[in-house]
């Protein structure tokens, strides 16, 4: 969820312990004052905060959603609401903002604040709002503590849940205080990590913000985003073009810049770098280059900081010096390459290594020795075989996702929806499974141009036996077998359980075989060596589920899968038809591990991809 940053603005207007505003009753700050703190950025973290803090308070969602969706509509807002007060019907023109919410802009302007963000901050505090993040922590629970013991902080809350006193409240207990204690450490290990999704999100939003601007040429996202680590801490952006380049509109285009609606904090502000926070918390650098720095600064702000430090030492033993502005002669200083990085790796007499390699892994020797991989792309699947449906817990028809894939260009797919084992996701019974085929069957010969192919995702049960009976799985095109309960086995319970599901024999796949959640879930503990010999035995492929929250195998397991001669599925277990744009993400994945299309089945033709879920791969 959404927080608003620490800005000046936001302080001076929604902080109830700060002076910047009299206190109730007094008068009101000049009108100077407060349209110079009333801009947007102010008013729509006001309305956000507002949000937040009835959700706590238990209000309506219809209600939580209107201040949510006003304060979108007042940060997107290209003029600012201050010159615009005076012209109510204008107002009311901007989607996303009625009649009562432009009467919470009145009073904020007239008085200086929003009288009911002003209350639920001294009825719950503006810590509360930081509580909202842990897992675990919904707005029920915080009111409860607060109404128990009032308190509102992290660390108040830890304290009462060391002491044995979450335990004790209603609808708690000694497991949800514990499980509590682990989520508040993992909030302190992730603060401050994006999901890689989220990060492209926020850094397309600023290529458009960018791109258009008069005299700007390239934005280009470089740092861990570009590489496609699972996840990013801030994000790096570079421009270059005429704009930065001249003193003039260099700063028309930093004054462009600290427009960005979302914009909260501004860290730093020089000459060719402003540096700011984003209402989500991400940090952002975005450094203004002449364009034959371009490919130097792209190089160095891509990282990673071991690649670069090997990269560097190279150039030095050959008589350059590498930096964020050009690769020049140490002798001389000419510069010897900077606008591209094509030739600065040219310069340097190695291949070009592509971004998701630069971990210091090999990749230079490899370069050097003209044997980095072909890597896998998205362009190289012919098909998505992990996909829900609304007979379980998707929201589209077969005929609706089979179009979707079709749309992708893909010779095939599959629909793998649950096993009963999931109760909350309408999980199918053998009776229902076998109806389903049928009518899988029966879609496929309705639809042209693709092949549907007939399977199912079933639970792993915490005893190892698959959650339908084999007279019904072996009726299936493709058998993922997917671990969705008991996470707490020991990592010998896990690793028996996981080897029992590799060996029955109608089990094709293991979907996201650790069970990670990022951010949010850690993997389960078990034996993976073990599991990844038997799956090369038993000729099990092991899925790369693309969603961004999983990303399951990460790139690691998946180098040492290929190492053990293990085949991978790339999918994007989509329950909507708009999940399988995803696909993206597994692939960068994938290319992180150095994997090629001949280490990824769903490349295969259709005939050739449907023997390999039957145990044919090679």
């Amino acid at each position: 969820m959404p927080r608003p940053g620490g800005s000046e603005t936001r302080r001076c207007t929604s902080n109830p312990r700060n002076e910047a505003f009299p206190p109730s009753g007094s008068p009101g700050p000049n009108l100077f004052n407060l349209y110079f703190c009333m801009d947007n950025k102010a008013i729509a973290g006001i309305l956000y905060e507002t949000a937040d803090l009835l959700e706590i308070d238990g209000q309506d969602s219809f209600r939580i959603r209107s201040y949510r969706n006003a304060a979108q509509a007042v940060e997107a807002l290209p003029q600012q609401i201050s010159e615009l007060i005076s012209e109510p019907k204008k107002i009311l023109e901007i989607p996303g903002i009625g009649k009562g919410m432009l009467l919470n802009m009145q009073e904020m302007f007239k008085e200086g604040k929003l009288s009911l963000h002003a209350d639920l901050l001294k009825k719950y505090r503006p810590s509360m709002l930081d509580l909202l993040k842990v897992q675990g922590l919904g707005p029920k629970t915080i009111a409860l503590i607060w109404s128990a013991y009032q308190v509102c902080d992290l660390e108040g809350v830890e304290k009462l849940a060391r002491e044995g006193k979450i335990r004790i409240l209603p609808r708690m207990g000694e497991k949800h205080e514990a499980k509590l204690l682990k989520a508040i450490e993992d909030y302190r290990r992730i603060a401050g990590r994006f999901l890689l999704d989220a990060a492209e999100c926020e850094a397309q939003k600023i290529v458009d913000h960018l791109k258009n601007f008069p005299g700007v040429e390239k934005v280009t996202p470089a740092g861990s985003l570009r590489r496609g680590r699972e996840t990013v801490g801030d994000l790096d952006i570079l421009v270059t073009g005429k704009a930065c380049c001249d003193d003039a509109e260099r700063d028309k285009l930093v004054e462009h810049i600290i427009k960005l609606p979302g914009l909260m904090e501004i860290i730093a502000r020089g000459e060719n770098k402003v540096s700011f926070r984003l209402r989500g918390g991400m940090q952002v650098d975005v450094r203004l280059l002449p364009p034959e720095s371009f490919g130097a600064a792209m190089q160095y702000f891509t990282g990673s900081k071991g690649h670069n430090v090997a990269l560097r030492q190279r150039a030095l033993k050959m008589g350059y010096t590498l930096s964020e502005y050009s690769l020049a002669r140490l002798d001389d200083q000419k510069v010897a390459a900077g606008r591209t990085e094509q030739e600065i790796y040219a310069k340097l007499k190695l291949d070009y290594v592509p971004p998701e390699l630069r971990e210091n892994q090999g990749e230079i020797d490899a370069a050097e020795k003209h044997s980095l991989p072909a890597l896998i792309s998205v362009e190289d699947l012919q098909g998505d075989v992990h996909m829900h449906t609304v007979e379980t817990d998707g929201r589209n028809t077969i005929e609706e996702m089979a179009e979707a894939a079709k749309a992708h260009g893909y010779k095939y797919m599959a629909i793998t929806d649950h096993s009963k084992n999931l109760a909350f996701a309408n999980g199918l019974d053998d009776k229902r499974a076998v109806e389903h085929i049928k009518l899988i069957r029966k879609t496929a010969e309705k639809i042209e141009g693709i092949k549907i192919f007939a399977g199912i995702e079933v639970d792993i049960l915490a005893d190892g036996a698959l959650d339908l009976s084999n007279s019904v799985l072996e009726q299936m095109d493709i058998v993922i077998a997917s671990v969705h309960s008991h996470f707490n086995q020991t990592p010998l319970e896990m690793t028996d359980r996981l080897l029992k599901a590799v060996e029955n024999p109608n089990t094709s796949v293991i979907g996201h075989p650790t069970g990670r959640i990022l951010l949010r879930r850690d993997a389960y503990s078990f034996d993976l060596d073990a599991v990844l010999r038997a799956a090369a035995q038993k000729k099990v492929a092991m899925e790369l589920n693309a969603y961004p929250d999983r990303l399951d195998l990460c790139d690691r397991h998946l180098r040492r899968a290929k190492e053990l001669g293990v085949k991978i599925v790339i999918n994007t277990d989509s329950h909507h038809t708009t999940h399988m744009d995803k696909i993206r993400y597994g692939v960068v994945q994938a290319r992180r591990a150095w994997l090629t299309k001949d280490d990824v089945l769903n490349t295969l033709p259709a005939q050739k991809f449907a023997g390999a879920m039957k145990h044919g791969w090679n």
